[in-house]
């Protein structure tokens, strides 16, 4: 199963966007503390909907357990940020994959990048700085999606993942 790691959130209408889409999709969500916010906070609750009760959501206390964690589980970590190494449409997702995005202010400290496998970014026109991270969140997890063969389908039953083409 792919994963969406949410490395301290400042935003909780952006967090309950990206569980909500989570939920939807079938991704499962890990949240790096330290978050800006109370996660029973009114604004993160209404933006997650009834759906932060059907999305599978783990908390990690900081970036080195949550490390130890998906390396211990043999989980590749992508780093999707502005200046990714890999444009989007060239990198190839592997099932298992966690694709983190950082925090709306301040994107992941340096040491977070060394900890990556791999980074990409959307590519965008010039001198426009980046996207919203709910948004760029759900253009990556689709491709993610799109290329394992993880959609969920139709009649509701998940297609298994199957190796990126």
């Amino acid at each position: 199963m792919l994963r969406l790691a949410l490395f301290q959130p400042d935003i909780p209408q952006n967090a309950g966007t990206m569980i909500r889409m989570a939920a939807c999709l079938g991704i499962a969500v890990d949240i790096v503390e330290p978050a800006a916010f109370d996660v029973s906070d009114r604004h993160f609750r209404r933006s997650g909907m009834d759906y932060l009760e059907r999305a599978a959501v783990s908390r990690h206390d900081s970036f080195a357990a949550f490390d130890q964690w998906r390396r211990d589980a043999g989980h590749r970590l992508v780093l999707a940020e502005t200046d990714g190494a890999t444009p989007l449409p060239d990198f190839v997702f592997q099932p298992g994959d966690i694709v983190l995005v950082g925090r709306e202010s301040a994107g992941v400290t340096p040491a977070v990048q060394a900890a990556a496998d791999a980074s990409l970014h959307i590519p965008m026109r010039p001198a426009l700085r980046s996207l919203n991270v709910a948004l760029a969140a759900a253009m990556v997890m689709g491709e993610a999606l799109r290329q394992t063969g993880g959609f969920p389908r139709r009649d509701g039953h998940d297609h298994e993942q199957t190796e990126a083409r």
